[in-house]
């Protein structure tokens, strides 16, 4: 069995379906000639979200029969992506879903019609400006990573051949611009707040640039600015797409399925022709479109408001997900955990998020409308977490812990003031921060150490604490005013909001000796 099979009729539906892979409903070929004719959608960045998510959506759009364009997909990063994961295997690709069950779902995707390389030096190049000089064409999205849209001083200094994706970007709009101001949505489908914006930085930084040195006429920014013709839309998107999984290519294997093999490329993209991703998914995109667009929500998505997109985003970030996440990294690390779905069966960790979310969090929660926060959360607690696909660890999500902290906790802490909540009924958020403090510490519960993981602030935080000693009695406690007092950490002083004392006290016990992280754990989660 090889994807390839699919496109040269070489292969049996009946023996693929008979083995839980659903095969496309459509005339694969068929949309291929008419989204080359007149494409509507080009995607930047062929990563494995992409075609676990975006490509998907689409893949399942087209099976309803009411919409017959696919996508192209441009890689602006690590051109390895096309000649390994999408050109050897005709540019599709098999999803493989996995359930917190632990069994699997199999999706062969055959929306990407095109795969291209977004470099001047390929006739790609040529190929992209021919798309964007098509009336067709309806939105350019992204998929590259909140630094995908970054720039600088060198890159815009390159004039009208810069090297980051933002750049090139904009010299294809330049392309649509010379073709008649031809309107366009400009979609990020990045997980980072107001991503929208991001690109729309970018675009204009390059833009403002050339059209002061004389390279473009003043109206190309005018153009740009014109929201009947441009815009940027923000989205919310969630889902976990991990490396290729073990237990899943040997699954594969024992199927037959011959395209089950790993790739690196130079770049360390790891990657597969199949994509092993969560079955949990959000995507929520602001309907600000000029041209028109796919009709993504036949396949799932969300099509509403800016405001509504920044609630889910609020939503997900202060209350549903992100603080639970946090919370469980930080005493994960300490006893010893190295997979979220292990932590999830223990007796006190699982507990004390659900207790964070649905007791102490929930108070103040954005409800979207669109989305049912304690549904959300449930499926974060009983579905996304625990599943034993999903080979996420604490130290990963540990990393930039100082960064995250004013947001996930910071938020929930001003809105009970702002509401005037009794703050006494926080008890799981304060213990989350106090462990913070035992985490600086790099050792475990039992005495062993361990390495904090990767953060901006991680050497200032630990020599604020750098005077505490597990197991020492007696000790000067002093040095954590300089910690809960740091708004840039917390997002407000501690003190000043009546929980500094409080956390202090929890910091005593966690730094009791051996077994105290768990001792105070226990009690917290068992008194809430």
């Amino acid at each position: 069995m090889r994807l390839n099979d699919i496109m040269n009729g070489n292969f049996d539906a009946n023996a693929w379906e008979a083995k839980g892979y659903q095969l496309p409903k459509y005339d694969i070929e068929a949309v291929r000639r008419k989204t080359h004719e007149a494409p509507t959608w080009v995607h930047f960045g062929g990563g494995n979200i992409f075609r676990a998510f975006p490509a998907a959506i689409l893949n399942d759009t087209l099976n309803t029969g009411k919409y017959d364009r696919g996508v192209i997909v441009a890689e602006t990063f690590d051109f390895e992506v096309v000649d390994k994961a999408y050109t050897p295997y005709n540019n599709l690709s098999l999803l493989v879903s996995l359930q917190s069950t632990g069994t699997i779902e199999k999706k062969v995707i055959a929306s990407v019609t095109e795969a291209l390389k977004a470099d001047y030096q390929f006739s790609d190049w040529q190929r992209l400006q021919e798309i964007f000089r098509n009336p067709s064409l309806q939105m350019i999205s992204f998929t590259i990573t909140e630094k995908g849209y970054g720039f600088n001083d060198a890159d815009l200094a390159r004039g009208l051949q810069p090297v980051f994706a933002m750049g090139k970007v904009t010299t294809l709009l330049l392309e649509r611009f010379k073709a008649g101001m031809l309107p366009l949505t400009v979609q990020s489908m990045d997980n980072c707040s107001h991503n929208g914006d991001k690109v729309k930085a970018g675009v204009f930084a390059y833009a403002e640039r050339w059209v002061k040195e004389g390279l473009v006429p003043a109206g190309f920014l005018d153009y740009l600015k014109d929201e009947t013709r441009i815009t940027f839309p923000w989205s919310m998107i969630d889902k976990i797409t991990p490396r290729p999984h073990e237990k899943v290519r040997e699954m594969l294997a024992a199927d037959g399925f011959d395209d089950n093999n790993y790739i690196e490329t130079e770049k360390h993209t790891f990657t597969a022709p199949f994509v092993n991703a969560e079955e949990v998914q959000y995507l929520v995109i602001e309907d600000k479109y000029t041209n028109g667009c796919p009709p993504l929500d036949l396949g799932g998505a969300l099509y509403t408001t800016r405001e509504t997109v920044d609630k889910v985003e609020t939503m997900k970030v202060t209350t549903c997900l992100n603080p639970l996440h946090t919370a469980m990294s930080i005493y994960g690390c300490m006893l010893g955990y190295t997979l979220i779905s292990a932590e999830m069966d223990d007796e006190d960790l699982r507990p004390f998020i659900q207790k964070i979310g649905y007791i102490e969090a929930m108070p103040v929660v954005t409800d979207p409308g669109v989305l049912n926060p304690y549904e959300f959360i449930g499926a974060v607690i009983n579905r996304r977490l625990p599943n034993p696909f999903m080979p996420d660890a604490p130290q990963r999500i540990a990393m930039d812990t100082s960064q995250k902290l004013p947001i996930r906790f910071g938020e929930t802490i001003k809105k009970y003031i702002a509401r005037g909540l009794d703050l006494s009924n926080l008890v799981l958020i304060p213990l989350t921060l106090a462990g913070y403090a035992r985490y600086l510490k790099g050792i475990k519960d039992d005495g062993t150490p361990f390495e904090p993981s990767p953060d901006p602030m991680l050497e200032e935080m630990q020599a604020i604490i750098a005077p505490l000693e597990v197991g020492k009695e007696d000790q000067d406690y002093s040095c954590l005013r300089s910690l809960y007092s740091r708004k840039d950490v917390f997002g407000l002083d501690l003190y000043e909001a009546g929980l500094g004392e409080q956390i202090e006290g929890m910091v005593k016990e966690l730094y009791a000796g051996k077994g105290a992280v768990r001792a105070t754990l226990h009690k917290y989660v068992a008194a809430r």
